[in-house]
Formats: structure tokens, C-alpha cells, sequence
């Protein structure tokens, strides 16, 4: 976990990136992923810090570490 702003759109293109993956970004638009009425958030700034304090924790690992190890765990999963 971070405190890095990211974008749905940035998020999938570092995983494309981490997992070295041929694959493309494909834009949908709201209306056809969602039904109607959904309201999505035009921005996500994560915050850690009712975490760090209601338990005094803070985050260890980075998005990057996260998307490598499901990366990973996802190839083992596969067979790849």
C-alpha cells in the first residue's frame, strides 16, 4: 500500500508492463461496463493513515511488490 495517486488506466498498464504481457490497454466506456446508475470515483488517492492510527502499522510493501507477487502467484496458478 502507498499513498500514490494512480489511475485505473495506469494501474493496467504497469501490470502489462511488470508481467513483460504483448497485451493492450482496451478502453470501455461506462456505460457498457457498468449498469445504469453506478457512480465510480473520478480519482483514488489511497490514504494510510487511519491504518497507521488505529494500529500504529504502516505499509511495507509497494504497488509495484503487490502486482509482482499476484503476478507471480498467478503464473504458478496457471501453469505458466
Amino acid at each position: 500500500g502507498s499513498q500514490n495517486e494512480t489511475t485505473i488506466e495506469g494501474l493496467a498498464r504497469r501490470v502489462i508492463e511488470l508481467a513483460e504481457s504483448r497485451s493492450s490497454v482496451v478502453f470501455v466506456p461506462y456505460d457498457q461496463a457498468y449498469e445504469a446508475g453506478f457512480e465510480d470515483m473520478r480519482r483514488r488517492v489511497p490514504s494510510t493513515e487511519k491504518l497507521q492510527r488505529l494500529t500504529g502499522s504502516t505499509p511495507t510493501f509497494d504497488l509495484d511488490s503487490i502486482l509482482e507477487a499476484v503476478i507471480a502467484f498467478e503464473r504458478t496458478q496457471s501453469g505458466i
